[in-house]
């Protein structure tokens, strides 16, 4: 592994669009008559697209925003469910070279517009369904003048000075262009938002070479092979999932598949086998789902070879639970909204429970002190990576000082903090504000959870440090129980005491129902810390 990185060569052109290389490149080839994207949605049922009508489709949107007046570097706001209708729009607007700006469909009608108005997006692609939740919120304030309806009906009560189009009448009138827009890969191509853990989501902003700057993952986290189809669990509009799902399978020509509707635990490996799926990407919350409330083995989903996960550390219990089960290992990856994942585990080391695996070729992982320099194996940096890495944002959008204080010195700086042990493999820690200082120890709460994750009784569960008094700060965990588990607090504090060393155990327990999350799912540690501190 550390051979290929230092041989790494990013293959970064000049001009480059991701829209074009995502689904014109196979046109002419044996991938342009195979489904590029497959959706199983409740309502409408199975539908699919191929690689040469997505390529024509995704041509006559990017004609469409042209014939609307979008000019290069607009903004399109993209708030659909999983669909056909998002890669052709998320595809056909950077083939305008206009910015893709995705938004979760959890978000409500304010968070919508705020997100519109920040982006100053001109155009709002919607599914018709979402009309009445923000046709009274998210025109005030902003730019937006054109709004695109993805279904079969047209509203008819249009604000002032916005237009209303028919995204099906608007593919079917519009000519296709010629080319995509030539687009440099330094050129912004996409516009995500974080989940907003502390104040206003904010802006991060891409280039077309991001999608170069994933390449690695393609083969030491995918594992790609042949005609591979791919169950995605999530919802495009994740960064996650706009990579894994989206940017990185379909510029190396496989298929992939979406689910849209309620899901149960069950849905999963029905639709891998339906399919006859390869790769199965999910979260760790659907892999334990799978694994404590479904019968399902590997004899049921023969095609399967391949699973991964990200957005949080799937367990050592649920780890081997699914080993044995569905004879597989999964594979994880860390990645964040500037970056996307570049540090994964693969095939080619053996996965080691508990830690997040090796940074991929071409990714120059610096764990780095404060004064800059390198810190010894063993020791705990701050993630760092070169600010010429290809995959790595442009900017905070308008927020040059985030910007500034996130890239200087020749670096990103992550803000997360990891060891690296003798042999290579990268062990997470967290922020630094995750990190609990508890009587002059320095304690990971990633380390704490993986340990308890593993008692029958745990479902779930957070390492938090507790005030308990002026500069005394106890470990706590937060346990959401399996359904009828019946276990004391005292019962986990022994378990604890006996699985980890003295200074990490907790000395405190809170059960809970759940815990407090971003619209991504993941935890919001603070709030969780205000609970428990009201609840004394």
């Amino acid at each position: 592994m550390q051979e290929q990185s230092k041989s790494w060569k990013w293959p970064v052109p000049e001009f480059l669009n991701i829209g074009s290389a995502c689904t014109d490149k196979h046109l002419g080839t044996s991938a342009e008559n195979h489904p590029a994207v497959i959706v199983e949605d409740d309502q409408l049922g199975t539908t699919q697209i191929t690689y040469g009508e997505l390529s024509d489709k995704t041509n006559r949107f990017a004609q469409a925003l042209i014939d609307m007046g979008l000019e290069t570097g607009d903004r399109v706001l993209i708030r659909l469910p999983n669909s056909l209708a998002y890669p052709i729009a998320f595809f056909g607007t950077m083939k305008r070279g206009a910015l893709a700006v995705p938004t979760s469909t959890l978000l409500s009608g304010k968070e919508v517009a705020y997100l519109a108005k920040d982006s100053g997006a001109k155009a709002l692609v919607i599914h018709q369904n979402m009309w009445d939740d923000l046709k009274s919120q998210v025109f005030e304030d902003t730019q937006l003048n054109h709004v695109i309806i993805a279904g079969n009906t047209l509203p008819e009560d249009a604000p002032a000075n916005c237009q209303l189009h028919s995204l099906d009448a608007l593919l079917s009138e519009a000519s296709a262009i010629n080319q995509s827009h030539p687009t440099r890969a330094d050129d912004p191509a996409y516009l995500v938002y974080t989940s907003g853990t502390t104040g206003y989501p904010k802006g991060v902003l891409h280039a077309h070479r991001a999608l170069i700057g994933r390449m690695p993952a393609s083969d030491f986290w995918f594992d790609f092979q042949g005609d591979d189809r791919i169950m995605h669990s999530g919802k495009f509009n994740w960064t996650y999932v706009l990579g894994s799902a989206l940017m990185d399978p379909l510029y190396h020509g496989k298929t992939v598949i979406v689910h849209e509707g309620k899901n149960d635990a069950t849905l999963w490996p029905r639709l891998i086998a339906k399919h006859k799926c390869t790769i199965f990407i999910g979260v760790p919350t659907i892999y334990r789902q799978i694994i404590q409330k479904t019968d399902f083995s590997a004899k049921d989903v023969p095609s399967l070879r391949h699973c991964m996960s990200a957005g949080e550390h799937l367990s050592d219990e649920m780890l081997t639970a699914w080993r044995e089960r569905f004879e597989q290992d999964v594979y994880e990856a860390i990645g964040m909204s500037e970056l996307s994942y570049y540090i994964s585990q693969n095939k080619s080391r053996p996965i080691r429970p508990g830690a997040a695996g090796f940074p991929q070729p071409g990714h120059d992982v610096q764990l780095l002190d404060s004064e800059l320099q390198p810190v010894v194996d063993g020791e705990e940096g701050m993630i760092c990576l070169p600010d010429n890495d290809p995959g790595l944002f442009l900017e905070y959008w308008n927020l040059p000082e985030a910007t500034k204080e996130a890239k200087h010195d020749g670096y990103f700086f992550t803000g997360d903090y990891a060891r690296r042990d003798q042999e290579g493999y990268i062990w997470f820690l967290g922020r630094k504000d995750d990190i609990i200082n508890t009587f002059g120890y320095r304690v990971s709460p990633h380390e704490i959870e993986r340990v308890m994750k593993t008692h029958d009784a745990v479902a779930d569960c957070v390492a938090l440090g507790e005030e308990i008094g002026q500069d005394k700060v106890i470990v706590a965990l937060c346990v959401i129980k399996h359904t009828n588990a019946n276990v004391t607090e005292e019962a986990l504090l022994a378990f604890g005491d006996q699985q980890l060393a003295k200074y990490k155990t907790p000395k405190r327990i809170h059960f809970m129902d759940d815990f407090p999350r971003t619209k991504n799912g993941k935890v919001l540690r603070k709030q969780l810390l205000q609970t428990i501190a009201g609840n004394h």
